[in-house]
């Protein structure tokens, strides 16, 4: 690759036109690592590709927005889509500073903290509802959009769904911002394109409505349908990178035809988990070989005076290569001169620096200094923002330092319901001379949770949730009314311990006391063998440990140093529902010493990144949530510059 890019552009150097060069592999994935590479190099380069709507940044923005409107739409769950409307604040057409909307966050958690019910969502009405203080006050931008999203929630009633969505890119600002973005063409093509499906989809179901289309485009990610467009970068009057099926009835000056390799053509692995079609279906079966020797002819052929063929001798695993068998049929009918190409140490070292700078993990400005400050002189360290942080430290800075609205979901509301029933059957059998209630009250206690918090189901999570209930809770119950340990501490909070400097807290469900030796006890739902690997300690596959596996050790640590003179012996993990053979579990984990080193070292460790602000950075995981998030709004220093870069010429 580096040395296909390089001999272009020197081609370019000397005069030829870059509309007469072309680049054409057999898939791809291959075109992309080239087209992020001619960026980076600055050299001009045309693409066309189909690409997944639901995938594209602006579109994942859109998404959020139209799934906060039925969420916050939603009458069964009242100022719902908190989390969601925090992210939402946050999209480049607001133009709401950062600092503003932490800000507001934490004064919301603030607030639901001091007792009461409070939501984001209500937080920002009040502020966007006050009088304006003159005649001539303007509402700053965070109260704008707070208006605006009241509004788009009003018009979900009122409104078509087309005339919804096009409410939304007008009244948001997102048109406007289009329109005076460098690429403009680019953001006004995707919108258009997912405007078109809008349309189709209320062509063929005129009565649809906004949940029900949220609800269809969810189901379209979950199976991993694509919603297709043609992307097209750049001008046909700069570099072609082209598939081989794509290169047909085109003609270039020069072409290089890259990745010739056996693995990439007739030895490439097929997908499995396909099926195949009886051989009595069809009169002759298609040879597979011959239609790739055909596409590899479409691919030479393209080449008017000159033809690059280009094949690796090694693999990216380090495993050796070989050239494809079209590459040697060739060779075998035409004495053809084969160059073996080399890289100097500063090539190598310019295409290394390149590549990392494109793929270095996110990074926020430090803009809000002094309120992380005052946030920071009262943090203790607890296992929950020791597992955000080492899972990313954009992760701990939302959700520990900012704190946003954390989603009451069907799930967390469950097992929020399961803990409670819990304490209260263990607090009934302390006041009642350590005699546990009758199974009726373990359910009962159950169900008035649920009561209490109907809000947070809509009425079809709200039957599934109470019907699952009565099924698992009373089998559980059954399995271990007359084992449970009566010598039990419940919902213990245990702070102002420090360890080497550090200042930990944590809330325990359960001790069991054997004397002064104690068994620590935490509830878990969900599928109990999708926890088995966070139990486990560190592996070199994960070298910090599990998360279940840190959170034993903290606990561990944060008991055995506490005043009371307690002394670990183990922590349990109960799993309240039971695994695919319907049996309940329970994972004990006996704690060693070297265990508790690690954690430790975790703890001191991340402690001092904490104090020296290290948490601007993610970690830079495909997967990562925040990572993602930071980089789809344009809070990414690195991303920001490179744009400016880009679009300056430079």
């Amino acid at each position: 690759m580096i040395s296909i890019v390089t001999q272009i552009g020197q081609l370019i150097t000397s005069g030829i036109h870059p509309g007469r060069i072309a680049v054409i592999y057999k898939e791809n994935k291959y075109g992309q690592e080239l087209l992020a590479y001619f960026k980076l190099k600055r050299l001009p380069v045309y693409n066309k590709r189909n690409v997944n709507l639901l995938e594209d940044p602006l579109i994942r923005q859109l998404l959020l927005i139209l799934r906060y409107l039925a969420a916050a739409h939603e009458y069964e769950v009242p100022f719902n889509g908190d989390e969601m409307l925090f992210e939402i604040l946050h999209a480049e057409w607001f133009r709401i500073p950062a600092i503003e909307i932490a800000t507001l966050a934490a004064e919301s958690a603030q607030k639901s903290k001091e007792g009461g019910k409070n939501t984001l969502r209500k937080l920002l009405s009040e502020k966007a509802g006050k009088p304006a203080p003159d005649l001539f006050s303007q509402p700053s931008p965070l109260e704008a959009a707070g208006n605006i999203l009241e509004s788009l929630v009003s018009a979900v009633s009122n409104k078509t769904l087309q005339s919804l969505f096009e409410c939304i890119y007008t009244e948001t600002g997102l048109l406007e911002f289009a329109m005076q973005h460098p690429d403009k063409r680019k953001i006004l093509d995707t919108l258009t394109a997912f405007f078109d499906f809008i349309k189709e989809e209320t062509r063929r179901q005129p009565a649809l409505d906004l949940q029900e289309l949220v609800t269809h485009l969810d189901l379209m990610e979950k199976e991993d349908i694509s919603l297709p467009m043609v992307e097209v970068n750049g001008s046909t009057e700069a570099v072609n990178l082209l598939t081989a099926h794509g290169s047909k009835g085109l003609e270039f000056t020069y072409v290089f035809f890259a990745g010739c390799n056996s693995h990439n053509w007739e030895k490439k692995k097929k997908p499995g988990g396909g099926f195949y079609f009886p051989d009595t279906l069809f009169r002759s079966r298609p040879n597979e070989d011959e239609e790739l020797r055909r596409l590899f002819y479409v691919a030479i052929t393209r080449a008017e005076t000159h033809l690059y063929l280009s094949y690796s001798r090694f693999r990216n695993n380090g495993k050796e290569a070989e050239p494809s068998v079209f590459i040697e049929e060739i060779r075998a009918g035409f004495d053809l001169p084969v160059e073996k190409m080399s890289l100097t140490a500063q090539e190598s070292g310019d295409f290394q620096f390149l590549l990392l700078r494109g793929q270095q993990p996110p990074e926020m400005e430090r803009v809000e200094m002094e309120f992380i400050e005052r946030v920071l002189e009262k943090f203790q360290m607890n296992v929950t923002a020791l597992n955000n942080y080492l899972k990313c430290p954009l992760e701990f800075y939302f959700k520990n330092l900012i704190r946003i609205p954390s989603p009451k979901n069907e799930n967390t509301e469950f097992g929020s319901a399961v803990h409670d029933a819990l304490e209260k059957l263990f607090r009934n059998m302390q006041e009642n001379q350590n005699r546990f209630p009758e199974r009726s009250f373990f359910i009962g206690s159950f169900e008035q949770y649920m009561f209490r918090h109907r809000e947070s189901f809509t009425k079809a999570q709200f039957a599934r949730r109470m019907e699952y209930g009565h099924i698992v809770l009373p089998a559980y119950y059954e399995k271990y009314i007359h084992t449970w340990n009566r010598i039990v501490s419940i919902e213990k909070n245990i702070g102002n311990v420090v360890i080497e400097g550090v200042p930990l807290k944590g809330k325990l469900d359960k001790l069991e006391f054997e004397g002064r030796q104690v068994n620590i006890v935490d509830y878990k739902t969900g599928n109990p063998e999708n926890a088995l690997l966070k139990i486990k300690g560190p592996t070199e596959k994960v070298p910090n440990g599990g998360d279940y596996w840190r959170q034993a050790v903290f606990y561990k640590l944060l008991v055995d140093r506490s005043p009371n003179g307690w002394q670990v012996l183990s922590t349990e993990f109960d799993f309240i529902e039971p695994d695919s053979k319907k049996n309940y579990r329970k994972e004990k984990i006996y704690i060693t010493p070297e265990d508790e080193s690690i954690v430790t070292r975790q703890i001191t460790e991340t402690w001092t990144k904490i104090r020296n602000h290290d948490f601007y950075t993610g970690c830079g995981k495909d997967d990562c949530h925040w990572c993602n998030f930071v980089k789809t709004n344009k809070l990414d220093i690195h991303t920001a510059l490179a744009e400016e870069e880009e679009h300056a010429g430079l």
